[in-house]
């Protein structure tokens, strides 16, 4: 519709347009969501893809090799980034072996 087209329409029509458009927008948004919802649900369940409703594989407990001589319940496995008191220790000049765990 071109805009003189609306200039032409009363406000009870232009309001009637309104309520038509408006329906049939949230049809159309209905159906689509549900849709893509469906979509999803298919994906989900489909072999070897990884979906929410998979667990995660168990990782084995990573043991700490590193220990804190100022706070003994401070401990480090050497994985990702190092403690801020490991840093500290490090920067004052002493060596990363001095704070490793002695394994029996």
């Amino acid at each position: 519709m071109k805009s003189d087209d609306f200039k032409s329409l009363s406000m009870d029509e232009l309001w009637r347009l309104h309520e038509q458009v408006e329906a049939e927008l949230t049809r159309k948004i209905a159906t689509e969501k549900a849709t893509l919802e469906d979509r999803l649900r298919r994906l989900a369940v489909s072999p070897g893809v990884r979906g929410h409703a998979q667990a995660k594989r168990p990782y084995p407990k990573v043991f700490a090799k590193y220990r804190n001589p100022k706070n003994r319940s401070e401990t480090w496995a050497g994985r990702g980034k190092q403690p801020r008191w490991l840093v500290a220790e490090l920067r004052s000049g002493k060596k990363l072996e001095d704070f490793q765990i002695k394994r029996a």
